[in-house]
């Protein structure tokens, strides 16, 4: 199978590309993966690292031919604004979730989220969903895909139920340490159970 080893970026194709390949957002972030273009030809992806492969973008395959990356059609909400004032306060509170967003003069662009939407519709924006192509703004400092900000969340609220089940075991420990006799009952047998184990679930 014919390999494509080298990503190249909008605007800085050597030559027109001899075919197209239409990826969702999911799809367009890829290391090495085997692909099929729209015209049928079956390559393999094969990069260095992982890419943003964005709309416009262009894979070179082993015998120098290109494959223009196209953004496939999908679920998406756009949020009208009144005016580009109005346009930043709704993004803000966007970036503040870490959501990619596609920026346009009057409106932002996100993929559906019910959560999301009435959001937006409590600060005043319009939300039209749609069927479209998705093409949100990349990381800063050319870091390419930015992380979801609830990902990032998970992150932190793991390492807090780690935290907090760390120290209720401790302190679960120095009680019974302490008063374990004074709240012993005849024919009661202590089990520690499944709260005693794992700590306070946030689930």
């Amino acid at each position: 199978m014919i390999r494509a080893q080298h990503h190249l970026p909008a605007g800085s194709l050597p030559a027109s590309a001899s075919g197209t390949i239409t990826l969702d957002y999911d799809a367009r972030f890829r290391r090495r993966i085997a692909l099929t273009s729209d015209q049928g030809l079956a390559f393999l992806l094969d990069l260095p690292e992982a890419r943003e492969l964005r709309e416009g973008d262009a894979l070179q395959l082993e015998d120098g031919r290109l494959i223009e990356i196209r953004a496939a059609a999908e679920p998406v909400a756009d949020l009208r604004c009144t005016d580009p004032l109005h346009l930043v306060r709704v993004a803000w509170h966007l970036g503040n979730r870490h959501l990619p967003t596609q920026i346009f003069a009057d409106r932002l662009r996100i993929r559906q989220d019910a959560v999301i939407e009435a959001m937006a519709q409590g600060l005043g924006a319009e939300v039209l969903r749609l069927d479209a192509p998705f093409n949100p703004e990349g990381g800063a400092y050319g870091a390419g895909r930015t992380h979801s900000h609830s990902h990032s969340h998970s992150s932190a609220e793991a390492d807090h139920r780690q935290g907090h089940a760390h120290a209720h075991a401790h302190t679960h420990t120095h009680t019974h340490s302490h008063h374990h006799h004074g709240h012993e009952r005849p024919g009661h047998e202590h089990s520690g159970g499944p709260d005693h184990e794992g700590g306070h679930s946030h689930d």
